[in-house]
Order: structure tokens, then C-alpha cells, then sequence
């Protein structure tokens, strides 16, 4: 049974470790060479940045079943993402006043590929792998590579599938594995 006044108590966050731990999954998972060597992806700033978004993405999507604690999961690692880009950012020299630009376009990065990767999952199976692939092909591989852009989408219905295996409680403690990506012998 859900109280009134529900709202006026804080909301139970997850640890802060579970955070850089459960974001430090995702970032090596980006940063998995196959990925660059093997699935086309260009290895640039670029290139990373839209990898990275790929995974947040796919946990993200998983986290807005979790009934209790994926809201506030989901928040703290988008918010871990934005300090990360900011960080990156400034450590590549760019100044405070253009920070907040480039911040704005990441925003509107990261949400034109989370509509373009929902809308492509959310259609039917076999149409929403090939819409996915072109999304992809699209947002990652600037256009070009259908071929691999269709692996990098195979893999990514595969991780959302294993995404989905994954228990509530063991994702909201980190405590799971994004799956290997797939080699071209195995597609």
C-alpha cells in the first residue's frame, strides 16, 4: 500500500561505488578493441563517445523495468556520464565557456540515439534488427559498413537479452556482464 506523504521521504540511493563500478562496466565494455578492430567502429573521440552511449543506452533501457530502484540507478549513472563528459572535456582543453555548449550537444546526442534505438527495438523482431542496424549504421558508423553495423546490432539485441535474464537485484548491485561481443564466425 502506497502512503500520502511517500514523497517526503528520501529516496534510498544506491551506493556510490555501485555507480563508478556499475559505469566503469560500461565504459570498458565501449572500450572492448573488437568493437574498433573487427565491427568498424571508428577508434576516435567520436567513435567512443557513440559506443559508450550504445551500452548506457542498453542499461539504461533494462533499468526502466526495475519497479524499485531503477529510476534512481538510471539518474545517478546518466549523472556519472555527464560528469564524465565534463571531465573529459576539460582534460582535452576545451574552456568554461564552451563547456556548456558541448555539453547541450552531448544531451542532445545521447536523446536523438536513446528515440532512434528505442523506436528501431520496439518494432517487430526481425524489422526492428534491421531498423536497429540502420540506426546504427547511421549514429555509429557515420553511414557506411551495413555489414557491420547488422553485427553491432545483433550484438546489442543480444546484451539487451541478457540485459533482460539479468535479476532486479543484481543489477541494481552491478553485479553483471554485458556479453562478449560477437566475432564474425559467430554471426
Amino acid at each position: 500500500m502506497l502512503w500520502p506523504f511517500n514523497h517526503f521521504r528520501k529516496p534510498r540511493l544506491t551506493p556510490a561505488g555501485t555507480i563508478e563500478a556499475i559505469y566503469g562496466m560500461i565504459v570498458t565494455q565501449a572500450r572492448e578493441p573488437i568493437f574498433y578492430r573487427d565491427l568498424g567502429v571508428p577508434d576516435t573521440v567520436n567513435g567512443r563517445f557513440d559506443l559508450l552511449l550504445l551500452h548506457l543506452w542498453l542499461l539504461l533501457r533494462r533499468l526502466r523495468t526495475v519497479a524499485q530502484g531503477g529510476t534512481e540507478l538510471a539518474q545517478a549513472l546518466f549523472d556519472r556520464f555527464c560528469e564524465d563528459m565534463d571531465d573529459n572535456l576539460r582534460e582535452m582543453g576545451v574552456g568554461d565557456q564552451t563547456v556548456p555548449k558541448r555539453m547541450r550537444a552531448f544531451g542532445e546526442a545521447f536523446y536523438g540515439r536513446v528515440q532512434a534505438y528505442d523506436q528501431a527495438c520496439d518494432q517487430a523482431t526481425e524489422t526492428g534488427a534491421e531498423a536497429l542496424a540502420q540506426a546504427i549504421c547511421k549514429n555509429i558508423l557515420n553511414g557506411t559498413g551495413i555489414d557491420q553495423a547488422r553485427r553491432l546490432a545483433a550484438y546489442a539485441v543480444a546484451a539487451d537479452a541478457e540485459l533482460g535474464q539479468t535479476g532486479d537485484a543484481a543489477l541494481l548491485r552491478g553485479v553483471f556482464r554485458f556479453p562478449a561481443p560477437l566475432r564474425e564466425d559467430e554471426t
